[in-house]
């Protein structure tokens, strides 16, 4: 038997239709930011996440898949959005467009080999957001808001942002050196790849794996220890515009985020999800302004954020959080003769066309057998067809929770089913019906006020 590769997962079944709500979240949420949606390629030159990202992360040097593919082009599967994004920037020259910033969102896979653990697979989903062609604070505050406001839609409680800067160019060199001269008497109590990233890029060592929990590193010096004037006062409008969103939040020193090309603010969002432990992270970002210029384009300030719909999901399941997916059928269609069952072909079509959700029998089952299909699928509404009924133009249509049965016309079918259905998506628990007495159809008038008289009508009075 061939299995799916170490580290992937299949998506199926209960699970894939939360997935399927949190997308529509997420595209219901973009929307009412005005944010555009974007695609670009599963694969990309090597060179772009190399130099994106920079040499010295442990995504490049460690977790990318690379392969030369039969042009003898250096190929790497994308193991995150940002640089195809600034890539994409660059090449359809969107700095060009008058409506700046450029504000964008992508969801889709990312690939990264490293070790599968909970919460962190080879190929996974990312949703982010990226807004290219402003340097404004305000920008800052809005896409922090942007997962807030998503983990908090979807249920998830104990939300924080946890916010730090490494300040401009100036400022993170003065903070290069001092870790540099703390590091160095140090360095043989850390890990080899410690030892390496040194010189290299010492702000990785605050983002070590292994000697996270190493006083060391718990007694490094603080970014904010080290920004010129400029970059404190940037901090601080940013800080105030989070206080106007109403959105708190803590500074974080230790926060530097895992890539080369953050400068300013840093963020990751957390929630309080139990049986997470202390890797509770859910999103995180922060601002890349030297990224699109160090690609071959214009200067330009951006900045953005990412997060793992499979980490979200796995919060959900632990939190309990029943999200309200569509797990039931309006309508199973049930037959036994031949003619039947070419009736059920045409009704299901007609029934689905007009936005019911429909399903019938396609194995060739006994009633029996098919009243268990239609509980298995949590029907609403149970059509059973019948070759006498339907020489009269009638169906029996039977509800699979009270058990009730109706013989109606053909003709009334819809509005029978529109009207029922509504009915059960109401909430009637407060109020007191007094249904209609009567004939309905075109020729028939309804003792309400409802439009041709089709539908019956509902007087409902307050209790």
């Amino acid at each position: 038997m061939i299995s799916k590769q170490k580290g992937c997962l299949d998506l199926y079944g209960t699970t894939a239709k939360k997935w399927q709500y949190v997308n529509k979240v997420i595209d219901s949420l973009m929307e009412k930011y005005n944010y555009n949606f974007i695609r670009t390629p599963i694969f990309e030159a090597s060179e772009l996440f190399h130099r994106g990202m920079g040499e010295t992360t442990d995504v490049v040097t460690k977790e990318t898949y690379d392969f030369v593919d039969r042009g003898d082009r250096k190929i790497s599967l994308r193991p995150e959005g940002t640089a195809g994004i600034v890539r994409s920037y660059i090449e359809n020259k969107m700095y060009g467009d008058p409506s700046q910033p450029i504000k964008v969102f992508y969801n889709g896979t990312m690939y990264r080999y490293e070790r599968p653990q909970s919460g962190r697979d080879r190929e996974f989903t990312q949703f982010g957001v990226e807004v290219l062609g402003s340097d404004d604070p305000l920008v800052d505050a809005e896409v922090i808001s942007i997962p807030v406001m998503l983990l908090q839609i979807l249920g998830l409680k104990g939300v924080k942002v946890k916010i730090n800067t490494l300040g401009d160019k100036e400022s993170r060199d003065n903070y290069r050196n001092a870790l540099i001269d703390y590091f160095k008497p140090h360095i043989k109590e850390l890990c080899e790849d410690c030892n390496e990233r040194l010189l290299k890029n010492p702000l990785r060592i605050l983002d070590c794996k292994v000697d996270k929990d190493n006083n060391i590193l718990k007694n490094a010096p603080k970014t904010i220890d080290y920004l010129n004037e400029s970059s404190k006062k940037r901090f601080e409008s940013v800080k105030e515009y989070l206080d106007e969103l109403e959105i708190e939040y803590e500074v974080d020193s230790k926060i530097v985020r895992g890539l080369d090309y953050y400068n300013h603010t840093v963020f990751e969002i957390e929630a309080s999800v139990e049986g997470f432990g202390s890797n509770n992270v859910l999103a995180g970002g922060g601002r890349y302004n030297g990224l699109v210029d160090s690609l071959d384009g214009p200067e330009t300030a951006c900045i953005g954020f990412a997060c793992g719909l499979g980490r979200i999901i796995q919060a959900l399941d632990l939190e309990n959080v029943k999200l309200p997916i569509i797990d039931d059928l309006e309508i199973f269609v049930m037959y036994v003769s031949d003619t039947e069952k070419k009736y059920a072909a045409s009704l299901v079509h007609y029934l689905r066309a007009n936005g019911f959700r429909v399903d019938t029998e396609y194995n060739g089952r006994g009633l029996k057998a098919q009243f268990k299909q239609a509980d298995r699928l949590n029907s609403r509404y149970l059509i059973l067809l019948n070759d006498e009924d339907l020489k009269n133009d009638e169906i029996k249509i039977k509800n699979n929770k009270t058990k009730e049965e109706e013989l109606i016309s053909v003709d009334y079918l819809l509005y029978y089913l529109d009207e029922k259905l509504s009915d059960e998506d109401l909430d009637f628990s407060d109020i007191e019906e007094h249904h209609c007495c009567g004939h309905h159809g075109e020729e028939h008038e309804c003792c309400g006020n409802h439009e041709n008289g089709y539908h019956c009508c509902h007087h409902e009075e307050e209790e």
